[in-house]
């Protein structure tokens, strides 16, 4: 069997930079297991696993536009310094996770502070980066439930 855009594939990845710097790797752990079409992986990720069958494994370098995409001046934002836990020890690179209106939370990078206002960055932290994707794949199974991103 093929992966497929609805595929629920379990699979060992390892995802790093093209620096050889590693951000994640489950090759001496459990496996993990993906939804295609779910959002759970970047668009470039999901696609570089079409046509893949059970043992296969690859290793490729998914630029910004089909990884994390590309950094966007419009999602750095300034926030008044009193509405950060005082306890908290801000430092520039610090990622933050931060609540939304609706409920979801998604990370902030630090990038300066003063006593005043913390300026934040809310793009992806892996945005503008070229991503090393290395996988095996372990086990497919076809879904009938269609997910979300393919509706």
């Amino acid at each position: 069997m093929k992966i497929s855009l609805n595929s629920i594939v379990t699979l060992h990845h390892k995802l790093g930079l093209t620096d050889g710097s590693v951000l994640e790797d489950t090759f001496d752990g459990e496996p993990l297991t993906y939804h295609l079409g779910s959002g759970e992986l970047a668009e470039g990720l999901e696609l570089s696993l079409i046509d893949l069958e059970e043992g296969d494994e690859q290793t490729l370098d998914i630029g910004p536009d089909l990884a994390f995409g590309f950094p966007v001046d419009d999602m750095i934002h300034s926030l008044p310094r009193n509405e950060f836990n005082p306890d908290l020890e801000l430092q520039p690179g610090l990622i933050i996770e931060f609540s939304t209106p609706t409920g979801e939370t998604v990370p902030g990078t630090i990038l300066e502070f003063d006593d005043a206002s913390v300026k934040v960055d809310f793009n992806h932290p892996l945005a503008g980066q070229t991503i090393r994707y290395s996988v095996k794949i372990v086990a497919i199974e076809d879904s009938d439930e269609i997910p979300p991103l393919l509706n």
